[in-house]
């Protein structure tokens, strides 16, 4: 048994985030002993763990809750979710690879700039009626 802040430092996480699970119904409260401070379970602490862990491959809260509510059924129902998160992931890596091409067309426009007091960079960021000509 934990009290909050054996817990959160348990978990790597701060005590803030703890409240926040709690809040957001991610995680029990257990109750107030009349008496000293509230004990959380070890599930907790795995619960807690789960979270930081699912968050880190990019899953949102609502998501991870999802996954949370699928612990006991068939495996179908969670590899359809993982299937939707896997084609989001795809997409975003697609956009950040045409975002590493823009920025290094960029780097390399101004690189090759002759006006050191004029930026290409600054320049592709303006609206059209507005860029140097």
């Amino acid at each position: 048994m934990y009290t909050i802040s054996q817990l959160a430092k348990s978990a790597g996480v701060n005590v803030e985030t703890v409240r926040y699970y709690e809040r957001r119904g991610r995680i029990e409260q257990p109750d107030k002993p009349t008496e000293g401070y509230r004990r959380y379970p070890v599930t907790t602490l795995n619960r807690i763990r789960f979270i930081k862990r699912a968050q880190e491959l990019g899953f949102t809260l609502e998501e991870i809750s999802h996954l949370m509510m699928l612990d006991n059924t068939p495996c179908q129902e969670v590899q359809d979710m993982a299937s939707h998160k896997l084609v989001s992931v795809r997409a975003k890596m697609a956009d950040l690879r045409r975002l590493e091409t823009v920025l290094n067309d960029l780097l390399n426009q101004c690189a090759a700039n002759p006006d050191q007091t004029h930026c290409p960079i600054i320049d592709s960021l303006l609206p059209e009626d507005r860029k140097s000509r």
